[in-house]
């Protein structure tokens, strides 16, 4: 039997969770390749911003499919189940479409981008195509995620790392191509290449998962604990929908507090570059829910979890400290990302201030997986609550003060992620057994 001490959980956790970790990895190279095939197109830093504003716009209408991951790991139990599940895919799916069809192709985009957001009009004029190209991207997402967490219930997480890697070379060798071959502007050439990657990588989810599901379909997979309603679902997903909605829609908050400081047409097209490094660095930690949650299901200390996912964060932070505080940075944003120096000055203060995120986002994977696995999906929507307020009250002080973009921005949200944290640890220590 095997001891809390042991090393065995960790091997076994590390062998779980790295095909996912690979999967964020790579997903987090995606927008780089692009914004670096944009930087080379003419027009280039109305077109980094307008990429940016797409991208963080498209991140929050597909919001409520986010979590559908984390949802299809935690409850996709039975045949019965999976059955249920797919349903409620499918209807978010459409509602997600709907929304994005409204936003693109109705008033409501100058509504939210021009009035609320507060963006240039050149820079809102030329994201608009972006969004018309992008009206599937939260379907796809959807379809993709779901199947996902099928697999990684039945442990089958090297298959989500094989997806990613066609995603990535589906929408890096289209944007490429375009760029190349096309006279597009930055913002289609972006998009194009988005919709390519999601597309092929639910596809492949898709077909991947088709083993999987002729199990589940045949009763052979987990044992039942309980058949699941329609509406059991949706109570157990709907709090991780508004949890998401409220995560992504801190990229449009950060747009709208940047759009009102000084310099904003640079921090704008600043940003998505800082955010994109930044990404990358905390892609480890994004992949930590959903194992904490099939670990924690097959009866893994929790002790030995959490002390992993404090490790995994370690590693990030530092490796992101190795980037930032040597010549790699300026090596990377002038021949890799393509920015001119001027560009680059908006930068880097910002990456110095976010080397502490990857281990936060480590902890607070930890506290969301664990409070997932015990079904008190409220609080997270609570703690996303705090965080978010804190977020808007920081960039809102910002703007008054007419503060630097991207410190101001990091430094916003380092302090909401530590005040979501301080609530969820507090929640969660009160239910988790002790060791």
């Amino acid at each position: 039997m095997e001891q809390p001490g042991s090393t065995l959980p960790r091997r076994q956790m590390l062998v779980f969770w790295l095909p996912l970790a690979a999967s964020w990895l790579l997903m987090s190279a995606e927008v780089p390749v692009l914004q670096a095939a944009i930087a080379r197109l003419a027009d280039m830093e109305t077109e980094l911003a307008a990429f940016g504003i797409v991208t963080s716009l498209q991140i929050a209408i597909e919001s409520p499919v986010i979590m559908l991951l984390a949802t299809s790991t935690a409850l996709t139990t039975s045949h019965r189940n999976y059955c249920t599940l797919r349903v409620f895919m499918a209807g978010i799916n459409v509602l997600c479409t709907i929304v994005a069809l409204l936003m693109a192709f109705t008033p409501l985009y100058d509504l939210v981008v021009r009035s609320w957001m507060g963006i240039p009009p050149d820079i809102a004029a030329a994201a608009l195509p972006g969004m018309k190209i992008m009206i599937l991207w939260a379907a796809a997402i959807g379809v993709r995620r779901f199947f996902q967490g099928v697999m990684i219930r039945q442990g089958q997480t090297r298959w989500v790392g094989y997806g990613t890697v066609v995603r990535l070379l589906s929408s890096g060798g289209t944007g490429i191509l375009l760029a190349l071959m096309t006279d597009l502007p930055g913002v289609s050439v972006g998009s194009i290449g988005l919709m390519a990657g999601v597309c092929s990588e639910a596809v492949f989810a898709v077909a991947a998962a088709r083993p999987v599901v002729r199990r589940i379909l045949r009763g052979a997979g987990t044992a039942d604990p309980g058949t699941l309603t329609l509406w059991e679902v949706t109570r157990y997903h709907t709090p991780l929908a508004a949890t998401s909605l409220l995560t992504l829609m801190a990229q449009p908050v950060i747009g709208a507090g940047l759009a009102r400081m000084p310099h904003p047409s640079e921090n704008l097209a600043a940003w998505p570059v800082v955010w994109a490094i930044l990404f990358i660095f905390r892609s480890p930690a994004f992949a930590l829910p959903e194992a904490v949650i099939a670990l924690i299901s097959q009866g893994r200390p929790q002790r030995e979890i959490r002390r992993f996912c404090r490790q995994v964060g370690m590693v990030s932070s530092a490796a992101m400290a190795l980037l930032v505080l040597t010549p790699l940075a300026g090596m990377y944003l002038h021949s890799v990302a393509g920015l001119p120096e001027a560009l680059s000055e908006f930068v880097v203060p910002g990456l110095l201030l976010s080397v502490p995120l990857p281990f936060i986002s480590a902890v607070h994977s930890w506290l969301r997986g664990a409070l997932m696995s015990a079904r008190r999906t409220h609080v997270i929507y609570w703690g996303m609550g705090v965080n978010l307020l804190l977020m808007i009250g920081l960039m809102t002080l910002g703007g008054i003060i007419q503060g630097p973009g991207s410190q101001t921005a990091v430094v916003a949200l380092t302090a909401a992620f530590l005040a979501e944290l301080y609530y969820l640890f507090r929640k969660q220590s009160r239910s988790e057994p002790r060791a």
